[in-house]
């Protein structure tokens, strides 16, 4: 970074809330007295941005612009949006990040398209052979468990999960101060003889490296905290991943229900309620905001689609504390040395 201000760019159409939650996102970054030193860019239809803007009562001069006449849908195809979307706020917003117009894109937007855009346009990180997407989850300690990869590919290549997991150990290093972080390759049991033909490879490759190998896990060790990183291919993460989603919805669905039961039912819940709201604030996506795109040649921020104003501000530290941090350049040296 050449400039003395943190330059990010928003996708203000990106979210299923989008551009409300995007716009009082970027407002609360903004008036938070420890982010004064973020250039903040709201990429999008400028109009329809400064509508918003102006109906939320909030001061256009402190956000910077770039228009962008088109907005990516949720169901596009991603390979659609590089070929027919090139004005789209993703395209847009991507393409100036690789123009160094900016340091870092945010979007809580189409994840294949945020996926298929950056690699397009940013390219990939020397050393990576295909980027990948990670996801926070809850431990029983206070820090929760990067697993990877949840759905950008579902290829299962070993060199990929040794990547992911020299990549995932990076990020977990820098952004949650754990030194040497442990890492276990998601199994069906924790033998060594275990698994597949590439997940067998896979465990040989990561027990001869120098990164801190704990073996293979199970599902049940995810929430476990027996590992920092937890690597997978993108079909069996994906998975993982949307049935965790589903977890809070199907339990207070459960609640709901017990509860109309009966009066003895409503203050049994009653009492309880609030303790399971303190337990499950770590399952609420919002603390962690986004999680980067690892492996592209550039800070490239995905977000739920569901992302709160909280969300979206949280997103928007992390991209600056990526930007801070240097984490591509980590990933690069560590992957080029490894080839050399």
């Amino acid at each position: 970074m050449t400039n003395s201000k943190y330059r990010i760019a928003l996708d203000a159409f990106g979210g299923d809330y989008a551009p409300l939650n995007e716009i009082n996102g970027a407002y609360q970054l903004l008036n938070d007295s420890y982010h004064q030193d973020v250039d903040l860019y709201l990429v999008g239809h400028q109009q329809n941005i400064r509508n918003v803007i102006k109906e939320q009562g909030y001061n256009p001069d402190l956000i910077k612009y770039i228009n962008a006449e088109e907005r990516v849908n949720m169901d596009d195809d991603p390979s659609e949006v590089l070929k027919k979307k090139k004005n789209s706020s993703i395209y847009v917003g991507i393409s100036k990040l690789k123009e160094g117009e900016v340091d870092a894109f945010v979007s809580a937007g189409n994840t294949g398209a945020m996926l298929a855009v950056s690699t397009m346009i940013l390219g990939r990180i020397n050393g990576v052979s295909r980027p990948t997407i990670g996801s926070f989850f809850p431990t029983i300690t206070d820090y929760p468990v990067l697993v990877l990869d949840v759905g950008a590919t579902v290829d299962l290549k070993p060199r990929y999960l040794y990547e992911y997991a020299v990549m995932g150990s990076i990020y977990v290093e820098k952004m949650l101060n754990i030194n040497r972080p442990k890492i276990g390759l998601l199994n069906v049991g924790e033998e060594e003889t275990k698994g597949t033909d590439q997940i067998k490879e896979t465990y040989n490759i990561l027990k001869n490296s120098s990164l801190n190998f704990i073996g293979n896990v199970e599902g049940r060790d995810i929430f476990s905290a027996n590992a920092d990183v937890i690597v997978c291919d993108g079909f069996v993460g994906n998975i993982v991943l949307k049935f965790a989603e589903s977890f809070l919805t199907i339990l207070k669905s459960k609640l709901k229900q017990y509860s109309e039961k009966n009066i003895i039912n409503k203050l049994k819940t009653g009492l309880v309620v609030p303790i399971l709201k303190d337990i499950l604030q770590q399952f609420d996506y919002q603390s962690y905001g986004g999680v980067p795109l690892l492996g592209v040649n550039g800070v490239s921020i995905i977000g739920h689609g569901k992302s709160t104003p909280l969300a979206i501000k949280n997103m928007l530290i992390r991209a600056k504390e990526i930007i801070q941090k240097d984490i591509n350049k980590q990933i690069e040296k560590t992957l080029t040395n490894l080839e050399n």
